[in-house]
């Protein structure tokens, strides 16, 4: 089976603006929010970096090296994009007094912002999220873009899984997608192909796990349920990892759904049981059995059954027009991608 990306229901209709995304590197700028303080001691050193057109795990495999550590004991949040001006946050499982002269630590691309210590391992998602300052140019209708951008922080947009998680896609002159590298990895895994490299397997699995989900959330939409409760609905608290089952559709679910209080959810597949229940769950496996090969590979791998929020709202959006160049500020919880909102909003062409 091929694991296209292109038939992903939109909320609205599909947008006819278009513009460039990632014409130069400085177009696209990530900076991380933890969310919480830093006590100034114990044995984690954070690490505060800028880095310009560097991957986050090579940025690790270096800090890793320069002070002497297995790779093991340098973690991050979450990986950030390549092509793009981003700060992050590592951490360095460092026991005892360990310092290190920051100074001596050069590589090109990267810029220490600040360190500090903390009595607390950086895990994988301890993030409260992203502040994203985005450059679009050759926008062909910026008040359309501007309106959408707008209609995305009251509505909400679907919470797809970017891009970025699936691999660099190229468009040909025929206009053809020719998909990511990590969906082919997957593909092939599919397929019974063995995935040596522990760091491709993983980009590998992910991209199907996400993939799937992207697959879900589509179907949803196009039931019109991307807001609708059905009974049995797994409901997620806004700004937190809570959930709960909802007996019914009752208006205070859908008040609180429109104050952005709550979204509906997706499952995340692995293995399990799928967490819905009554209608809400036959519907989910109804779609789900459109995809016999995904669901029982990813059951049969080291995969939990979780959930994700189907919607995400931008928040603190700022738009400033320079005639058709718009520059966009808002802020995602962590996990969600920028380039989920752009794509309700205008037809982007990457050329990074």
């Amino acid at each position: 089976m091929q694991l296209n990306t292109q038939h992903w229901q939109y909320l609205n209709d599909k947008p006819v603006a278009s513009g460039l995304l990632k014409q130069q590197v400085e177009d696209f700028k990530v900076t991380e929010e933890l969310g919480y303080t830093l006590s100034g001691e114990g044995e984690h050193i954070y690490i505060e970096l800028e880095k310009t057109q560097l991957n986050t795990a090579f940025v690790a495999e270096q800090l890793a090296s320069f002070c002497g550590l297995p790779l093991r004991q340098v973690t991050y949040a979450g990986r950030k994009d390549k092509y793009a001006v981003t700060r992050q946050w590592f951490g360095l499982h460092v026991p005892g007094k360990a310092e290190f002269n920051w100074d001596e630590f050069t590589l090109e691309g990267t810029r220490i912002l600040q360190v500090k210590r903390h009595n607390k391992k950086l895990r994988t998602g301890q993030l409260k999220g992203n502040t994203f300052e985005i450059t679009l140019r050759d926008v062909s209708e910026p008040k359309a873009v501007t309106d959408r951008l707008h209609q995305a922080a009251q509505q909400g947009v679907p919470n797809y899984y970017g891009s970025q998680r699936f691999g660099i896609q190229r468009i040909s002159e025929s206009g053809e997608v020719n998909r990511g590298g990590n969906l082919l990895m997957a593909e092939r895994m599919l397929n019974g192909e063995v995935i040596k490299n522990r760091n491709k397997r993983s980009m590998a699995l992910s991209a199907l796990r996400s993939w799937l989900f992207n697959e879900m959330l589509s179907a949803r939409i196009a039931e019109g349920r991307l807001k609708a409760i059905l009974p049995g609905d797994v409901i997620n608290l806004t700004g937190s990892n809570s959930i709960f089952v909802a007996d019914e559709e009752t208006e205070v679910l859908i008040e609180r759904l429109d104050r952005q209080d709550l979204s509906t959810t997706v499952p995340l597949w692995g293995k399990g049981d799928i967490g819905s229940a009554g209608a809400a769950k036959t519907a989910e496996l109804k779609t789900a059995a459109g995809y016999p090969e995904v669901t029982a590979f990813l059951a049969g791998q080291k995969l939990s059954m979780e959930r994700r929020a189907a919607i995400i709202w931008p928040q603190r959006l700022e738009c400033n027009q320079q005639g058709d160049t718009l520059i966009i500020r808002f802020f995602l919880p962590s996990g969600c991608f920028a380039t989920t909102v752009l794509r309700e909003c205008l037809l982007t062409t990457e050329l990074a």
